[in-house]
């Protein structure tokens, strides 16, 4: 019999919602809280490679919205005038009959994995998140921020960069750090030669375009923000614009056609690593609440996602909590680490505009790294 039964999930994102369905699938009881009293998704679309489709598809979710995706199989570098410097084919690591990487917007991604977690039994409470936890040895004593309390098997904090629950178990040890760089997105109707991840380098920043579904695309593009700018809402799709300048081709084409400021979705980079183990007795952290990163190699969803499965399956192993999460660690640590450093890294290479830095050779590196077995 596993020793954990009953669990509380804190955070309904992707990490939070993916161990619900995992946890699910293994016949553990789950709660699921999140702080939003309304389940809306922040952002625009999400990059799944290889080893997240291949996750995806073990967790049982990934048929599931096949249907509202865009499937591509290779990733390409350009110069900022769309000049292919590097072509990089895809693996299918989830088997001959699912893509090498799948786009999808984050609504559509959201209903399914919410749906997924409420049809296989996940009780589900919006508008809540945790007060105080007590660990008993044997389970934890939770108070709820409605006054409400609750007794589990096992906590895990999903609930993201600025995790309560991290802050319950570290107090300010780990605070997130801005990088000095941004992130903007915004949605544009496909353009029939964007059938794959498109990745555009200039001395300015770094953009690309990634389908999202047959008539559908978004962009994103770094940029350097060194004092970490407040913006007017309306000035947005301008600044956009301002940023990027420096490319021609098919991104300056684009560039003309950002012009609603209200669409322009705009992210300051902050990360945060926890460099030890995310767990204090029955209380664990998964996803960005242990291991934010930036986008530059589009895993940070996918190891909240690889965090889910992991826990999972080491949680229904003939072992004490300890053990289990032990073990857990041990999967997860160093290859989380590997992709919060090699992130950064390249966003420390733009700001510094390296021109000896191999961008190329990092991004191969790292699709061979995560192709490995977890």
């Amino acid at each position: 019999m596993s020793a954990v039964n009953n669990v509380l999930i804190v955070g309904g994102g992707i990490g939070g919602l993916c161990a619900a369905i995992a946890l699910r699938r293994k016949g553990i009881a789950v709660d699921l809280i999140e702080l939003k009293s309304e389940w809306t998704v922040y952002g625009v679309g999400i990059i799944q490679q290889s080893n997240v489709v291949r996750e995806m598809a073990k967790l049982g979710v990934l048929d599931g919205y096949l249907d509202a995706a865009f499937a591509f199989e290779d990733v390409a570098i350009y110069g900022p005038a769309g000049q292919q410097l590097a072509r990089i084919p895809g693996q299918r690591l989830a088997g001959p009959q699912y893509p090498a990487n799948v786009g999808i917007s984050r609504l559509a991604l959201h209903k399914v994995l919410s749906e997924t977690a409420l049809e296989l039994g996940a009780n589900v409470r919006l508008g809540l998140s945790v007060e105080s936890l007590e660990d008993q040895g044997d389970s934890v004593d939770v108070l709820f921020t409605d006054d409400s309390r609750g007794r589990y098997d096992l906590v895990i904090g999903a609930d993201g960069l600025f995790s309560k629950v991290r802050q319950l178990l570290f107090g300010d040890t780990y605070t997130p750090r801005f990088t000095g760089q941004a992130v903007w997105r915004y949605n544009f109707p496909r353009d029939p030669q964007i059938d794959h991840l498109a990745n555009y380098q200039s001395a300015a920043g770094n953009a690309g375009l990634v389908p999202l579904a047959g008539n559908l695309m978004y962009m994103f593009l770094t940029s350097h923000e060194p004092t970490n700018p407040w913006m007017a809402p309306a000035t947005m799709a301008e600044q956009m614009r301002e940023r990027l300048k420096g490319f021609t081709g098919l991104i300056g084409e684009l560039r003309e056609q950002i012009t609603d400021s209200s669409q322009v979705v705009y992210k300051p980079m902050e990360v945060i690593f926890v460099n030890e183990p995310w767990y204090r007795g029955r209380v664990l952290l998964i996803g960005d609440a242990a291991h934010a990163t930036t986008p530059h190699l589009g895993q940070g969803a996918g190891m909240a996602i690889e965090d889910a499965i992991v826990l999972s399956e080491e949680l229904t192993t003939d072992a004490g909590v300890e053990q289990q999460l032990q073990r857990f660690m041990q999967r997860r640590f160093d290859r989380c680490k590997y992709i919060s450093e090699s992130s950064i890294l390249a966003g420390d290479k733009e700001m510094q505009h390296d021109r000896d830095f191999d961008r190329i050779g990092l991004v191969k590196q790292m699709l061979s790294r995560t192709a490995e077995p977890i």
